[in-house]
């Protein structure tokens, strides 16, 4: 009978369910060390209150991601991109080499695209993932760069000509038999983050079509299971690390319009921290810096493959934890060849130099940027620099190293100088408002002033007779000779004038104006200098 039961070719659907345990993170910016500030967490003891602890650092994130996949053998490491880019100094001097490598021997299996990724062009990118070493600077590291071991993944991202992704689109991984997708992408706004240079010819479609798109290819591959990875996120959240507040931001528009095969969303770029359910999906983000790890239990159906529930935890990456031997090696040896440079001390200030968060002001420490540029750039008269460009402040008075200031710096800029006429300054000045809900408020050089008006229409945001240098009124047919980023040169942050622009000369980088600059023209106080003023509006 058993004989004759085999032959019919019956087979027993499978049964029970499969336990799979995710790991994600987000925004590490080549954080290899716990970054200043550590984290925010809501105060238990005083509903409403926060406190600040320390937290982060590759080496103790090792630590915390072996302990938790030790306690289940389906593990997956994932991250949602930006884990390089404006990196610190030990990142950043050897092209988030130090980071990719890390990642990698930590076992990060799959990494969305972030627009950060894009910083240094599509080439550059498809270096980190594929190895070899620096076009330019050779290898730093003392060894030859073997590239990531994780997969990059770009499903939106496709190169315009040929309508095909520039990265795979999504990475499968099974547990028991049962498969799940990770599809990796990042926000279709991409283009207006980094300079367009950086982007030419590739075109970045929207994440919920694209995603839509893929999910028939996936069922017909009997793949049941979905996780987006998307660097993209919200930032309304409020509350600990792990609520959901206030959550009907640009995440909750685009999960509405997932397949509903999707069952979890993991997003980055907003620097928040969440743990969400919307439109019936688990959303996450793992705020930034390498501070946290969500943790994410997913339970498949061995018969249906599908994900039948799916909660998360965010973790704080506790430095007190110890750090992983291997990875403690590898940052060791990167920390050897940079640490006489690092340390190298540039200046001393009696006060901070703060940042602008939401870059709507004007700051002191822009104010010094903006003046280094002028000095340094082909007989600049005027200097802009993009708020965005300032990543950190120079939070402690007295000795300012060249590794904090690279940390307030880390694109490598380089200073492009132009010719702009009065009326192409003042349509540029506009295009600081071309988002009205995130306005990017440049900061500019010392005798260029103007005053703008919260209340009044697009496109006439600055009074027209405030726009001045040296005290008198630019003149519409005069010509100015302005020092920007070479981000803004090219059009960064959609300020398309600035592409305009003719007799372009390329100077030496902003952070070695900055260097040159900062040791005499120290500020007093760390106050702004009145050069863009504003009325009507907080």
């Amino acid at each position: 009978m058993a004989l004759a039961l085999a032959c019919t070719g019956a087979v027993a659907a499978p049964r029970g369910t499969v336990d799979v345990t995710v790991l994600a993170v987000n925004d590490i910016h080549g954080n290899i060390d716990p970054p200043p500030g550590g984290i925010d967490l809501a105060d238990p003891a005083y509903p409403g209150e926060r406190f600040n602890i320390a937290a982060g650092g590759l080496d103790r994130m090792a630590t915390l991601v072996k302990r938790l996949k030790a306690q289940n053998h389906n593990s997956i490491f994932v991250a949602a991109g930006d884990i390089i880019g404006a990196s610190p100094l030990l990142s950043g001097m050897f092209h988030d080499e130090p980071t990719v490598e890390a990642l990698s021997r930590m076992g990060l299996e799959a990494s969305a695209v972030g627009n950060h990724e894009f910083d240094k062009g599509v080439p550059e990118l498809l270096r980190l993932q594929k190895g070899g070493c620096h076009p330019l600077d050779g290898c730093r590291g003392g060894h030859v760069f073997k590239g990531a071991r994780f997969q990059y993944l770009a499903a939106s991202t496709v190169t315009t000509a040929t309508g095909k992704t520039i990265l795979p689109s999504y990475y499968v991984k099974r547990f028991e038999g049962v498969p799940v997708a990770f599809i990796g992408l990042t926000r279709r706004e991409t283009p207006s983050l980094v300079s367009p240079a950086a982007v030419a010819g590739l075109s970045f479609r929207d994440e919920a079509e694209t995603v839509n798109a893929l999910v028939p290819k996936l069922k017909a591959a009997g793949i049941a299971a979905i996780v987006v990875m998307i660097h993209k996120g919200d930032s309304h959240m409020s509350g600990g690390i792990n609520s959901c507040e206030d959550g009907n931001g640009p995440v909750a528009e685009l999960v509405s319009r997932l397949d509903k095969a999707v069952d979890v969303v993991i997003t980055a770029d907003s620097h928040y921290a969440y743990n969400c359910t919307m439109d019936g999906r688990l959303v996450t983000q793992a705020y930034r810096y390498g501070t946290l790890v969500t943790k994410i239990d997913l339970r498949l159906d061995r018969r249906t493959r599908e994900i039948v529930s799916a909660k998360a935890t965010n973790l704080v990456v506790d430095p007190n934890l110890p750090p992983d031997p291997a990875i403690d090696r590898l940052l060791d040896g990167y920390r050897r060849r940079a640490g006489v440079l690092a340390h190298r001390v540039i200046a001393t200030i009696p006060v901070p130099l703060l940042v602008d968060n939401k870059l709507t002001e004007e700051v002191a420490l822009g104010n010094v940027i903006a003046d280094a540029a002028r000095a340094a750039a082909d007989k600049a008269q005027i200097a802009f620099m993009n708020p965005g460009g300032i990543r950190v402040a120079l939070p402690t008075p007295g000795p300012v190293t060249h590794e904090a200031l690279f940390a307030v710096l880390p694109f490598g800029n380089a200073i492009v100088s132009l010719d702009l006429t009065g009326a192409q300054i003042r349509a540029l000045l506009e295009q600081q408002w071309n988002d009205p809900q995130v306005p990017r408020i440049l900061q500019v050089s010392q005798g260029f002033s103007y005053t703008w008006d919260a209340r009044r229409p697009a496109g006439q945001h600055v009074l027209p007779q405030s726009v001045r240098l040296n005290g008198a009124p630019i003149r519409d047919d005069a010509v100015y000779r302005v020092a920007v980023p070479d981000f803004l040169a090219t059009g960064g942050d959609g300020m398309t004038l600035f592409t305009e622009g003719r007799n372009p000369v390329t100077s030496g980088t902003l952070l070695d104006a900055v260097e040159s600059w900062l040791p005499s023209h120290v500020p007093a106080d760390g106050r702004p200098a009145g050069r863009v003023m504003r009325v009507n509006g907080p």
